[in-house]
């Protein structure tokens, strides 16, 4: 029987994390009620899925976790619309719908045997925390080269992950550069400055190397010059897009940029394939 595209697979919030000072963003960890339902939900670092609030609607989110973590599912839900707003204030427990895999993802067969720069601002951090964590696996480290991530947030509050982020920086295969734009912390005793001009400061060399980039419009827009200055070739930038996305499945029509869908194309597209596209994202 061919599966029905927009049906989600029932899942029980298992639980809540308040990820930021002004308690807007909460990481979801999300259990499948059906075993066969996770084995059909298999996935890479890069996807997204819709996630379904009945009664109120649903909404694409980059998936925060790696497919190397098992038993669960993890999203991180920025309160800002009728959905959201609505899953903030529901309880561990209760029951939505998630829909997906959708999209493609990270181009991982590629990245292997070369170097790798995560480089990403804010709440965008969710599918490079995938990757990351995707990455440090035992079973996958030995496949890549060296790891860089630049983080940034605009205070020291907004960043995600913390405890992971510092656990991370404790390690000595992976090199972590956290900013953030400003902050009056006198405790703090990591960067300042914006991730375009941090990235110019401590991005290694582009000498077999990729760079993943994700974050705010701004953040990227100024973040690519910066890595072509370093030398990084444009099949060698790797961004994701997550504009007007809707269905996720190519069908509403909502998200195209010339003749690519972001949902069903992207939303990784590397910078070399944006070159060849309208400037609207």
């Amino acid at each position: 029987m061919v599966k029905n595209p927009y049906k989600p697979y029932p899942v029980k919030i298992d639980e809540i994390i308040v990820e930021t000072d002004d308690r807007n963003l909460r990481t979801f960890h999300f259990k499948f009620l059906n075993p066969e339902d996770e084995a059909a939900f298999q996935y890479l670092p890069g996807q997204f899925a819709e996630i379904s609030v009945p009664g109120q609607g649903e909404i694409p989110i980059g998936i925060a976790s790696s497919p190397t973590e098992k038993g669960y599912l993890k999203f991180t839900v920025n309160k800002a619309g009728k959905v959201t707003t609505y899953l903030h204030n529901m309880k561990p427990g209760d029951i939505i719908g998630v829909r997906g895999p959708l999209g493609n993802w990270y181009p991982w067969d590629k990245l292997e045997g070369s170097n790798v720069v995560i480089i990403g601002g804010g709440f965008a951090f969710t599918t490079l925390r995938s990757s990351i964590v995707y990455m440090l696996d035992p079973a996958n480290r030995p496949k890549f080269g060296n790891i860089t991530v630049i983080y940034g947030a605009r205070n020291p509050g907004l960043l995600l992950y913390k405890e992971e982020l510092f656990d991370w920086e404790r390690r000595d295969d992976i090199v972590m550069h956290i900013t953030v734009d400003a902050t009056n912390d006198p405790n703090w005793k990591y960067n300042v400055g914006f991730v375009p001009a941090i990235t110019k400061e401590k991005a290694p060399s582009s000498e077999n190397a990729y760079a993943i980039v994700c974050g705010p419009p701004i953040m990227i827009k100024f973040t690519l010059p910066v890595l072509r200055e370093l030398g990084f070739a444009p099949d060698r930038i790797i961004t994701s897009l997550e504009m007007r996305m809707k269905c996720g499945i190519g069908m509403c029509g909502r998200c195209n940029i010339g003749t690519e869908y972001v949902c069903k194309d992207g939303p990784v597209f590397t910078f070399e394939q944006l070159s060849h596209l309208p400037n609207e994202y």
